[in-house]
């Protein structure tokens, strides 16, 4: 089963950006699926992005046009460029990885924007 770790979150300004990256213990190209979500606090986990093989692309209408996934399998890495980040964008944005009937999450990345 493959280990997910989150980095890249942080505290930014409203209209700003961030990268958030998910590193993976092993080969990532031929997943079913990768993804983000989001959770806020009192709020369940909502779905952000998502990659499923080959490597079609959905996004949430949400974050349409402002948020971009992308994928480095040399690294077996998963990123989400994030733009023009709104306050309701607050959340633990979490990595999930799924291939067959194996699935898992990572620990999650704090993501903060605020003036």
């Amino acid at each position: 089963q493959v280990q997910l770790v989150e980095s890249g979150g942080g505290l930014v300004q409203p209209g700003g950006s961030l990268l958030l990256s998910c590193a993976a213990s092993g080969t990532i190209f031929n997943a079913d699926l990768m993804a983000w979500y989001r959770q806020a606090p009192g709020k369940q986990r909502d779905f952000v992005a998502m990659m499923s093989y080959p490597g079609f692309t959905t996004y949430a209408e949400s974050v349409k046009g402002r948020f971009t996934l992308s994928r480095d399998n040399a690294i077996n890495t998963l990123f989400l460029q994030m733009n023009s980040l709104k306050p309701e964008d607050t959340a633990v944005y979490y990595c999930y990885w799924k291939k067959n009937a194996n699935e898992n999450w990572g620990q999650g990345t704090q993501v903060t924007v605020s003036s």
